[in-house]
């Protein structure tokens, strides 16, 4: 499930990149919407969910995932970004009113996504990351006497 989760929001973000890229060009595809959602969004999220597993698994080969003695990390760097750039990806596409909002010259939606990122990567933690009982390190204790 926690894998599958994670494809569907690797493939919305690299959608509403593609999307947001090509929504200011002004280009007449990008006007055609279903319920209020632009086609091109779809199709490029369709098209994005073929390859979002090969993604995961190049980003984990690049920061050497496997290799890792504690994984737990990294882990949580991955999911946290992935969070972050999903919901940078829905204010490009659906609200691009709230991009104009700064708090002293940082725009606002970059704060609040950084700030639910995080929140949200420590509530998902609690419920999929799974700790191998191999990486647990003994440690044996000295007898005060």
């Amino acid at each position: 499930m926690s894998k599958f989760i994670q494809n569907v929001l690797l493939s919305f973000v690299m959608a509403a990149s593609v999307a947001g890229w090509y929504q200011q060009a002004g280009f007449r595809v990008m006007e055609v919407e279903f319920l209020k959602v632009p086609i091109f969004l779809i199709a490029i999220f369709i098209l994005s969910l073929f390859i979002a597993e090969d993604v995961r698994n190049s980003f984990k080969k690049v920061l050497w995932f496997e290799k890792r003695s504690d994984k737990r990390p990294i882990w949580q760097v991955g999911i946290g970004m992935i969070f972050f750039f999903a919901q940078i990806g829905f204010v490009e596409i659906f609200a691009r009113g709230l991009m104009n909002y700064s708090l002293e010259g940082m725009p606002l939606y970059i704060i609040f996504s950084f700030m639910n990122a995080f929140l949200v990567t420590v509530i998902y933690e609690e419920i999929f990351y799974v700790e191998e009982k191999a990486a647990v390190e003994q440690f044996k204790f000295k007898k005060l006497k």
